[in-house]
């Protein structure tokens, strides 16, 4: 089969080259229209289900709004986990289905059983609404608003309804959420005295104004042949019109009619800012508006970054001059073209090194430039299959693709190596004994046909583990995989039918014979002569050189397990995102103040480059904090320090804020965190219980427990304990006694004092609330609260005070639950350490010192899961590629005993990789773990060059040390050209580890690096030991040898 390829491209040698040249254009425009991203899609299908519970307690959302979702949603089909947080007036809950759920049919599921539970929620509260399809790294853009003159208030109606819905028309965006400046809202501020002078009741002002500011339909009317529409116009949005609304008709004391009593007789009409506000944001520690796009899934970042960009010059054009617009508080788009820009950066760079290898064996421009054709082929062929999988062009594929191109070229150096080698001794036969130039190109080509095909093989063998792992690091490194498997498989072909074309044209010149009458270049022939000496000794101190070895293997053996363990390397994503957490309780304005504190203090460190800040949430944001909450993103350039110095900067910095917990994070990082365990920190500590307060308690001592633990950063309790409340319990006999009913009381403390929106002000496209509730300035204090005055059944009105207690008492702040079960989250974050040990510190101290109660128990969540599952797998599944690997080695050689010695190299193989991570990171996590295994395959091709060659001498009538002795000369040049190209290649990637995109292949690179350096040089002395200690007692006459 594989004669007949090579026999049919050299047959038809245009056709090889076109055929080339057509894929080469093909590829590189699939290329430049390939979608673009930082990482794979890395989201879990999960669904959203937001509800607004208006004005209702956390408790009250827990029981009447959380927990009929949750139960309605438990136990639907392929539901992983649910989890929920109740707050004051919204309830939140995100239902995690298994991986392999496709996230349409998620949606319908959960629409479905939605539909169920709509019926069983109080009338107060808001529709269940999905938020919309997104992933985790969805959050695209930060677009800030700041004003010099324009009100808060004109700057929020901006961004409502005129910057929002022309963000929301571009095609791929999901969501914009606006957080910050004051809402308009039409307000009818009630003034009891002047009530209670006219004689008017809340019910007659609620019957009033509800549905007053709504335009009536008369139907049409025909005449003169042409239809009328009938329109009542009763809708304005002059607050003087809407004050001349009849609350009451009014009568004399004869009882004859007298002017009737207007709404702006018993209350003031007024625009105003709407409360009480959710949130606030701000800029540069100045008030601002923030707006949050979020893009849809399978959508081009870049591509869309920049239609926004163009919307966002368009709009500015027609906005008040003193408004600034601005786009650089974070913009994924910044972090995805440094990753992939610095990953075609290793790209390149290792290509040069190749190039830089190739030349100096080779010493010619004619076989290095034919070794080098296989390396754009092979990445473009590469590109394609990434591209017909519907997958992207990321740090991932591009990764695999920058690990393999010293690879690439593997196959094309050996078939050009031997051609090279057999024209050179074609040439120097006498001419009637010479061979065509195709028949001599076909016979080496022939010669190394099994080898290069069986490298191959078991290199992808050695990459398929990687196919075994699920989850989020499934997602992440399959891509990684494929990109490298494909582009081997690329170069295999390439070098089977387009290498052999290219030599045929290339290295049949005469000229060829002058340029190195050895066939070798001088580097070859000094590294040659030098190989040959030590060999010759190595050989004569076997058991010395394998003592030496085993002592290293047996040492390096011993650094693995002292090694620390990790999910993935911590990324350099550019930016901050730092969670700030105050005492639950605290009023917005006093979270704004230490917010824009913080914002004053991160502005002083000098690599960060701005900051924005969001305090408490938006409308229906999934990411439900409370007021006594903010979020900072303060991206960053690194300049003369390291990020590590700078993270201890910041925290040593926002630790003088007191009261306050400070988690510091990266946009990408701690969004994989809060996917993977539900929390934005490395390690989650998740205690479940009943009481909240005994939950706290027990939270706090594991606190206190764990938070000398060396490695601990950021150590936070869930603020999820009591805040202050003001309850308002009915007398029922004083209500009785006055004729007010229960529905009524209801009716008054939700109107008066909460608000009720009772109409909507339509105003040129835009529409606002239309509000009754108390002047604000009779509802601002808990001691006014009871001098409110309610109206009685007989018309007259009483103190509230009267028909009610009103006591101060506590309540919780939030509830959260997980599987339907209340839960408190003590977070942590590592740093300096590696996280397996940290977790292991933490469990001995929390099994060792918290005694718990019953009913309470503790489960850990964090990245460290994911390695734990993802090192198992990889465990089982690289035993298997070894024993594939075995039976492929024994499939070509027939020999157990040369297959094992083959399998020697990954010892050695080992022992340089170990080495490279005790020297660097001092740690191994799931991409170093895939470097170990894929130098498995990359080492073993080395023995195979070696032993098939040992063979193919003692054919020719060697004996078998001096068989070893040149076989082992003779494959030097091919070896350490593979070897260096594939290591080389390598440095790029482990120099610029700490750059952004480059962070997981980095561990990848430092291994096989490592691992190769040390594998080529021993491999050079132990297969050649180890193969003449196995082989000595045979006869080594050459009639015994040829029969063998």
């Amino acid at each position: 089969m594989l004669n007949k390829i090579i026999h049919f491209s050299l047959q038809n040698r245009i056709l090889v080259l076109v055929a080339s040249v057509l894929l080469l254009v093909g590829g590189t425009y699939t290329a430049m229209h390939t979608e673009v991203d930082v990482f794979p899609d890395l989201t879990a299908p999960t669904v959203v289900v937001m509800t607004e519970a208006n004005g209702m307690a956390a408790e009250e959302v827990e029981q009447l709004v959380t927990f009929p979702i949750e139960t309605a949603v438990n136990g639907a089909t392929h539901v992983r986990r649910v989890r929920s947080s109740s707050t004051h007036s919204f309830s939140v809950v995100w239902v995690e289905f298994d991986w392999d759920t496709d996230i349409y049919l998620a949606r319908q599921i959960v629409s479905e059983k939605l539909s169920l539970v709509a019926e069983e929620l109080p009338e107060s509260v808001g529709k269940p609404t999905l938020g919309p399809q997104s992933s985790i790294l969805g959050e695209m853009m930060i677009v800030g608003l700041t004003a010099d003159s324009t009100s808060m208030l004109d700057l929020r109606t901006l961004a409502d309804w005129t910057i929002r819905p022309r963000l929301l028309s571009t095609g791929g965006v999901a969501q914009v959420a606006v957080l910050g400046g004051d809402i308009k809202e039409y307000q009818i501020q009630l003034d009891p005295e002047r009530m209670r002078h006219y004689g008017v009741t809340l019910g007659q002002v609620l019957g009033a104004t509800r549905g007053m500011n709504l335009n009536a339909n008369g139907g049409v009317i025909y005449e003169y042949g042409n239809e009328y529409i009938v329109r009542g116009l009763t809708a304005t949005t002059n607050t003087e019109l809407l004050g001349k609304t009849v609350v009451k008709s009014a009568t004399d004391s004869n009882g004859s009619p007298s002017a009737p009593i207007l709404l702006e007789d018993v209350a003031d009409v007024r625009i105003g800012a709407q409360t009480p506000k959710l949130g606030l944001a701000s800029e540069r520690a100045k008030p601002a508006v923030l707006l949050t796009v979020t893009k849809q899934p399978a959508t081009s970042t870049l591509e869309l970054t920049g239609k926004l960009e163009a919307a966002l010059q368009d709009l500015q054009k027609n906005l008040p001059p003193d408004v600034k617009v601005s786009t650089d508080i974070f913009r994924q788009s910044r972090f995805i073209e440094s990753s992939i820009g610095n990953v075609r950066k290793s790209l390149v760079e290792g290509g040069i090194f190749v190039v830089i290898v190739l030349f100096l064996f080779l010493a010619n421009v004619r076989t290095t430039l034919i070794s080098l054709v296989t390396l754009p082929l092979s990445l473009v062929v590469s590109v394609l299959v990434l591209h017909y999988m519907g997958l992207t062009i990321n740090t991932m594929s591009l990764g695999g693709m920058a690990i393999a191109i010293g690879s690439l070229v593997d196959d094309a150096i050996v078939d050009v190596e031997n051609v090279w080698r057999r024209l050179h001794e074609n040439r120097l036969l006498p001419p009637e004994r010479r061979l065509p130039v195709l028949q001599v190109v076909f016979n080496a080509s022939r010669e190394v046909r099994m080898p290069i095909l069986n490298s191959t093989l078991i290199i992808v063998v050695s990459f398929v583990p990687l196919f075994f792992l699920s989850g989020m690091e499934g997602r992440m490194l399959v891509p990684l995989g494929i990109a490298f498997i494909t582009a081997l498989a690329a170069s295999t072909v390439v070098a089977l039918t387009l290498t052999p074309v290219l030599c045929s044209y290339l290295l049949r010149s005469k000229e060829n014979s002058n340029e190195a009458d050895s066939g070798d270049s001088a580097v070859a022939r000094t590294l040659k002569k030098a190989y040959g000496a030590v060999l010759e000794k190595a050989l004569q101190h076997k058991r010395a050189v394998l003592g030496c070895t085993v002592a290293l293997f047996a040492v390096a053996l011993g650094l693995f397990f002292t090694l620390g363990r990790s999910f993935l390397p911590p990324f350099n994503e550019g930016s901050f995102t730092i969670n700030l957490s105050s005492m639950p309780g605290i009023s917005l304005e006093e979270s704004d103040a230490i917010g824009r504190r913080a914002e004053e203090l991160l502005l002083t460190v000098p690599e960060i480059q701005t900051v924005a800040r969001k305090t408490g949430r938006a409308e229906l944001d999934e990411h439900s904090r409370g007021v006594n909450g903010s979020e900072i993103e303060a991206p960053f350039e690194l300049t003369d320090r390291s990020r590590s110095e700078v993270v201890a900067e910041v925290r040593e910095k926002l630790a003088t804020l007191s009261g306050v917990n400070v988690e510091i994070g990266q946009p990408i990082s701690h969004r994989i965190d809060a996917m993977l365990s539900g929390t934005k920190a490395n390690i989650a500590i998740k205690l479940f219980g009943d009481d909240l307060n005994r939950m706290f308690s027990l939270a706090s001592q594991i606190r206190d427990k764990i938070q000398d633990v060396e490695g601990v950063a950021d150590l936070t309790v869930e603020q999820q304990i009591e805040r202050p409340q003001l309850t308002l319990t009915p007398r029922r006999e004083m209500l009785a006694r006055y004729g007010i009913t229960l529905p009524q009381f209801a009716e008054y403390v939700n109107a008066c004092l909460a608000g009720e929106a009772v109409s909507q002000v339509y105003e040129q496209g835009k529409s606002f609330n239309l509000t009754v509730r108390l002047r604000d300035d009779l509802r601002d204090q808990a001691s006014k609260i009871g001098d409110l005055m309610i109206d009685t059944g007989d018309g007259r009105q009483v103190p509230l005070s009267y028909v009610a207690d009103i006591r101060s008492s506590m309540g919780p702040n939030s509830i959260s639950r997980e599987n339907v079960k209340r839960k408190i989250v003590i977070s942590a974050n590592v740093a300096d350490r590696d996280l397996r040990s940290v977790v292991t510190d933490i469990q001995a101290r929390i099994d060792a010192d918290i005694k718990l109660p019953e009913g309470y128990h503790v489960e850990y969540g964090g990245q460290f899961e994911s390695e734990q599952a993802a090192s198992r797998t990889l465990l089982l599944t690289s035993l298997m590629s070894i024993v594939v690997i075995f039976l492929l080695l024994y499939h070509e050689f027939r020999s157990v005993k040369e297959s094992a010695v083959i399998l020697i190299n990954l010892p050695l193989a080992l022992i340089g990789g170990v080495f490279a991570l005790v020297v660097t990171t001092g740690e191994i996590s799931i991409p170093a773990i895939i470097g170990l295994i894929s130098l498995f395959g990359i080492a073993t091709r080395n023995g195979m060059l070696l032993i098939s060659n040992y063979h193919h001498w003692q054919d020719e009538g060697m004996s078998l040390h001096d068989s070893i002795l040149h076989g082992s000369l003779d494959r030097l040049n091919p070896i350490l050209m593979t070897a260096l190209c594939s290591a080389l290649a390598m440095i790029p990637l482990a120099i610029h580890g700490d750059l952004p995109g480059n962070e997981i292949q980095s561990p990848m690179a430092k291994v096989i690096l490592g691992g190769l350096l040390t594998s080529t040089f021993l491999n050079g002395f132990i297969i050649p030991i180890v193969y003449l200690m196995m082989n000595r007692r045979r006869t080594l006459n050459p009639q015994q040898q040829s029969e063998q």
